[in-house]
C-alpha cells in the first residue's frame, strides 16, 4: 500500500508547527550508542522512517530499544549486543543509506558488520565504496557478497589518517563513529562541519570519546578503550524548519514553527530575508511569514556548512518561482538535485537547467556535464498537476507547489517524505491546509 495526497491548492498555510530532533543526527546519534557499555537516552526523537529503521535494526544486533509512551525519549541498551540474521537484515535492503554507519560501532562491539543493499534518494553519487575505503584504512577487511557486504577487522581497527577530497558528512560521520574506539590517533582532515557533526562529536565526548575539532576542518579523535552510555537531547531540524519556511512564502502564509533555531539556520535567514520574507526570532522558535507584495530574485549558490545547504535549496526554488525577477541557482553539493524541477515546470514555472557553473564557488560539477545550475523567471502562476515524488527534499517542495497552485493537485509517492518529516499530513491539517490522504496498492497504481 501506499499513500496519495489530493491536494486543492490556494490557501495560505496559517498556524504553528512543531520541529524535533534532526533527522541527520538522531539516526548517527542512535548507531552511536553501539559503542558505549552502559544504555544510552535520546531526548528529542522525531517519528520519521529513518528512526524506525535504525531502530529495528539496533533490535536485530540484540540492542534493547525503549520508546517513552509519553516523551519518545528512546533508551538503548547494548548489553546483549550479537550478530544479526542476515535474511532480517536485508529487509531493510533499499530503506535507507544509514546501515553503512553502524560497520564500526558493530566491528568494535561484535566484531562483525554485515550491510544490506542500500537505498536513500536518488539526488546525486553518494557511492558507499568511499565509506568501505576508510574502514579498510582503519584495517577492516571488505569481502562483498551476493546479498551484502561483510566486514571484519581481524586485528581490530587501527588509527589512521585520512585526507577527504570533498567535506562528506557521511564519510566524516563514518570517521567518528570508527575512530573513536580504534587503537591509536586518528586524523581526519577536510571533515564537515555542519552543526549535526558537531553534536555528534558532543554525545561522543559525553560517552568518553577524545576529540578536537580545528578551524582548517580537520578532526583529531585518541582512540579509547571503552565508551560508556549518553543522555542527549538532539537538536531541532535545520532542514524541517526551512522547508515550513518555504511553504509560508510560497502560500503567502504566516508559519510559527516551535523548535527552529536561528543559530544553526543564519544562512538560511539572511537568504529568506533577502527574497523578501518577514521573521520574528525567538527563543523556542521563529515565525516565518510572507509579507505581503512581491517576492524578490537572487542569486543562489549551495555550499557546505556554514554556507547555504543543498537541503534549503528545492523548497526555496518554489518560492523563487514567485519571485518577480529572474533567479539564478547554482548547486554545488550534489550534481543531480534538479529533476525535482520538471514537475514545477508542468504546473507553469519557468525553470531553465543548464550545465554550466552559473556562480562564483569553486564546484566539483563544472567539467562533468552534470546539470546543475538553475534559472527561474518568474513571477508565473501555478497549476494543479499529478505528481510523484522523487525525493525527500523534492517531494515536500512538490507538496508545497501543490499547495500554492490553483486547481487541484494529485501527489503520489509520499511516504518518501515521511523519511524526514515528521506527521507532515497532521501539520498540514492544522495549518489548514486543503487536502485528502488515501491509500492505493501497487497494482491499482500501475493500472492507471
Amino acid at each position: 500500500m501506499s499513500r496519495i495526497l489530493t491536494v486543492r491548492g490556494g490557501v495560505p498555510l496559517k498556524g504553528r508547527v512543531q520541529v524535533r530532533g534532526a533527522k541527520n543526527l538522531v539516526p548517527k546519534a542512535m548507531v552511536a550508542a553501539l559503542l558505549g557499555n552502559t544504555p544510552s537516552t535520546l531526548h528529542n526523537v522525531p517519528e520519521i522512517k529513518d528512526v524506525e529503521v535504525v531502530t529495528s535494526l539496533l533490535q536485530l544486533h540484540g540492542i534493547t530499544v525503549v520508546k517513552d509512551p509519553v516523551t519518545g525519549d528512546l533508551t538503548m541498551d547494548p548489553a546483549n549486543a550479537k550478530k544479526a540474521n542476515t535474511a532480517e537484515i536485508n529487509t531493510h535492503a533499499g530503506d535507507s543509506r544509514i546501515p553503512i554507519l553502524l560497520c564500526g560501532p558493530l566491528i568494535h562491539s561484535i566484531g562483525h558488520a554485515f550491510i544490506p543493499d542500500l537505498g536513500g534518494c536518488k539526488i546525486g553519487d553518494r557511492p558507499i565504496d568511499y565509506h568501505l575505503d576508510v574502514l579498510r584504512k582503519f584495517g577492516a577487511v571488505v569481502e562483498k557478497t551476493g546479498d551484502g557486504i561483510s566486514i571484519t577487522a581481524p586485528m581490530g581497527l587501527k588509527g589512521t589518517k585520512i585526507s577527504l577530497p570533498y567535506p562528506s558528512v557521511g564519510a566524516t560521520e563514518q570517521v567518528l563513529l570508527s575512530a573513536t574506539r580504534a587503537e591509536g590517533i586518528t586524523e581526519l582532515s577536510g571533515a564537515a562541519t555542519e552543526p549535526e557533526i558537531i553534536d555528534l562529536i558532543a554525545i561522543l565526548q559525553k560517552m568518553g570519546a577524545i576529540i578536537s575539532v580545528q578551524t582548517d576542518r580537520t578532526i583529531r579523535i585518541e582512540g579509547v578503550r571503552e565508551l560508556s552510555g549518553y543522555d542527549h537531547t538532539a537538536l531541532p531540524d535545520r532542514n524541517e524548519s526551512a522547508s515550513w519556511a518555504s511553504a509560508a512564502l510560497v502560500t503567502g502564509g504566516d508559519i510559527y514553527v516551535e523548535g527552529a533555531s536561528q543559530r544553526d539556520m543564519m544562512t538560511f535567514v539572511n537568504t529568506f530575508r533577502k527574497i523578501g520574507g518577514g521573521m520574528d526570532i525567538h527563543d523556542d522558535g521563529i515565525r516565518f511569514y510572507h509579507k505581503g507584495g512581491a517576492l524578490k530574485p537572487l542569486v543562489l549558490e549551495t555550499d557546505v556548512h556554514p554556507g547555504f545547504m543543498t537541503d534549503w535549496q528545492q523548497p526555496l526554488v518554489v518560492a523563487l518561482t514567485q519571485a518577480e525577477g529572474v533567479s539564478i541557482v547554482h548547486e554545488t553539493v550534489y550534481e543531480n538535485r534538479f529533476g525535482f524541477t520538471q514537475a514545477l515546470t508542468r504546473m507553469g514555472a519557468n525553470i531553465q537547467l543548464h550545465r554550466e557553473c552559473l556562480g562564483s564557488i569553486p564546484c566539483r560539477f563544472g567539467q562533468r556535464n552534470f546539470v546543475h545550475s538553475a534559472v527561474i523567471s518568474g513571477a508565473t502562476p501555478l497549476k494543479g498537476a499529478n505528481i510523484n515524488v522523487p525525493d525527500l527534499r523534492g517531494g515536500f517542495s512538490h507538496m508545497i507547489a501543490a499547495l500554492a497552485a490553483q486547481g487541484t493537485s494529485t501527489v503520489t509517492g509520499i511516504d518518501v517524505i515521511s523519511r524526514g518529516y515528521e506527521h507532515f499530513t497532521a501539520k498540514l491539517d492544522g495549518l489548514g491546509a486543503d487536502f485528502d490522504v488515501h491509500e492505493t496498492t501497487m497494482a491499482a497504481r500501475n493500472a492507471g
